[in-house]
């Protein structure tokens, strides 16, 4: 949930203007706040021991459709066109969120092992990575 949620705030504070397509509703007033309380719950839940691998079918799939709408949102927001540019838009926030599904645990697991440190540093270090990463790259419209 936080690519979602990145983009939702880039589209209300104007960064990214999606007012004149079907993603408007990421910049409403509400939606913000409503996909950031979603996302502190994934970033807390992630944390959590009992919580299923990333690579599951669920959240997988999850992350996929949210990688999905957010490049959508990105790609309409960056001036392409409605239909085309939002589904090729789509189509590389699905391939970021595969990557970053994928990507993200050999990377994060590598480091465990590598630094030898709890796992919970670790997340806490991709999560920053995250947030501030997306946050740098929807600021640039």
């Amino acid at each position: 949930m936080t690519a979602p949620a990145v983009v939702s705030w880039a589209a209300r504070l104007g960064w990214l203007p999606v007012e004149s397509t079907p993603l408007a509703f990421l910049g409403y007033a509400a939606t913000p706040y409503i996909v950031s309380l979603l996302a502190l719950g994934e970033l807390v839940a992630d944390k959590l021991p009992k919580t299923p691998s990333r690579k599951t079918p669920v959240p997988f799939g999850a992350r996929v459709v949210m990688g999905a709408l957010s490049g959508a949102a990105v790609a309409a927001g960056g001036g392409q066109s409605a239909l085309v540019g939002a589904l090729g838009g789509a189509v590389v926030g699905a391939l970021g969120g595969l990557a970053g599904t994928l990507g993200g645990y050999q990377l994060r697991t590598g480091l465990v092992r590598a630094l030898k440190v709890l796992d919970f540093v670790v997340a806490l270090l991709e999560d920053a990575v995250a947030v501030g990463g997306g946050l740098f790259l929807v600021s640039r419209f």
